[in-house]
């Protein structure tokens, strides 16, 4: 059983699987309090569900790829060995997680988006540089950024651990609706730091107030 928030199938708005169809499962609780946190709704509301069900509905909606996201989906301790069934099962599944909670129990085929939260979103001090070691060199690493500030730790993060060198996909965003895109972007081209800049797509298809996706 797992306290799940929703399931539903949308694209994927994220990382380097941007655009391709995909089946969400918000996992309910959190144990940071981001200040840009756009999944509030996710911090209590759940409902406990089966693992059975929970497989029966991902295979209702037919698509390969599978993401499981919070909240924090680590909180719960039944997370990863249904992480496994769907992996057994032949499913591509990545897991988002907040780069506060050990990540070295998981399964390598994992696809592990770990999004390392900066000073302005209130939570870096939660981070766990040790979680870079748990990481596969196709796995990636996110920022979201509020301002240059940010941006400039983040960079510093990248070089004291050496991210650019042991990992392929390194990911800054602008928070949405804080930090223009452009600025970013001119920050990045003004270094030639070798990262890829993303934009949360979905939210330029799905109005604020809707509903994303299908359910």
């Amino acid at each position: 059983m797992l306290k799940i928030n929703e399931i539903f199938k949308s694209i994927q708005g994220e990382s380097t699987f941007a655009g391709l169809p995909c089946t969400f499962i918000r996992l309910a609780g959190c144990n940071l309090r981001c200040t840009y946190c756009d999944t509030s709704y996710a911090y209590y509301n759940g409902k406990e569900i089966a693992d059975d069900e929970i497989i029966s509905k991902i295979d209702e909606y037919g698509v390969k790829h599978v993401e499981f996201t919070g909240g924090e989906p680590l909180l719960q301790e039944e997370t990863p060995p249904l992480l496994k069934t769907l992996l057994d099962k032949g499913y591509t599944v990545l897991i988002e997680t907040n780069g506060s909670i050990c990540i070295g129990c998981l399964d390598k085929r994992l696809n592990i988006i770990m999004d390392y939260k900066s000073p302005k979103s209130g939570m870096s001090e939660r981070m766990r540089p040790k979680n870079f070691d748990f990481l596969k060199k196709t796995d990636q690493i996110k920022f979201v950024l509020m301002d240059e500030s940010d941006y400039n730790w983040a960079k510093g993060i990248i070089s004291e651990n050496k991210l650019i060198e042991r990992f392929d996909n390194i990911l800054m965003s602008p928070a949405y609706g804080i930090l223009p895109a452009k600025d970013l972007v001119m920050w990045v081209l003004r270094d030639n730091l070798p990262v890829r800049v993303q934009l949360q797509i979905h939210k330029y298809i799905w109005a604020p107030d809707e509903h994303e996706g299908v359910f």
